[in-house]
């Protein structure tokens, strides 16, 4: 059962096979954590957050045609989830937005091993935090959760020129922001 692909799995679900979730939970869990953690979450919201996007998955599965890539459907998802938590967030006057600055430790999960290897990785995390959401977003999932140009295209629903122009133009401003913070 797990040769088959993401994509195989998901059709079973919308058919009604909702085992073959578990399957899809295992394959992903540490990918979308990893997702929502860097976006500043708190491990223990990122865990939740992460559990909120599979019961989604079953209350939309009937929109999942099966088409494109199964990792662009999900982290779609993952992203509204998180827009909605913060969103909902704001709306109650809780302020729960943690930076990983704030945690410590950075999370095990190879996003800042080369940094860290220089002694950088607070200078990152620091100079990621004043990036737009969005272009924060787009380089976790580009470059830290190893989403492929054609993934991020039909996720952004553009092109695959649009979002090699987008990921360059973020990556370009997260060199800027680093470089400034680290004359200061």
């Amino acid at each position: 059962m797990n040769d088959l692909t993401d994509n195989a799995l998901m059709l079973k679900v919308k058919s009604g096979d909702l085992d073959k979730l578990g399957l899809l939970y295992e394959r992903h869990k540490k990918r979308l954590f990893g997702f929502f953690y860097n976006l500043g979450n708190n491990p223990s919201v990122s865990e939740d957050l992460v559990q909120n996007v599979f019961v989604r998955m079953v209350k939309y599965k009937g929109s999942y045609t099966g088409e494109g890539m199964f990792a662009a459907w999900m982290f779609r998802m993952a992203r509204n989830v998180n827009y909605d938590y913060h969103k909902k967030m704001a709306k109650e006057s809780i302020s729960l937005n943690v930076t990983s600055e704030e945690l410590g430790e950075p999370m095990e999960d190879g996003f800042n091993e080369g940094i860290e290897k220089e002694g950088n990785s607070a200078l990152l995390r620091r100079a990621l935090a004043k990036l737009s959401d969005d272009k924060r977003e787009l380089l976790m999932m580009s470059k830290y959760r190893g989403l492929k140009f054609k993934e991020l295209a039909e996720f952004m629903d553009c092109t695959e020129g649009a979002a090699k122009v987008r990921v360059h133009r973020a990556l370009k401003e997260l060199r800027t922001i680093f470089l400034e913070l680290e004359i200061s």
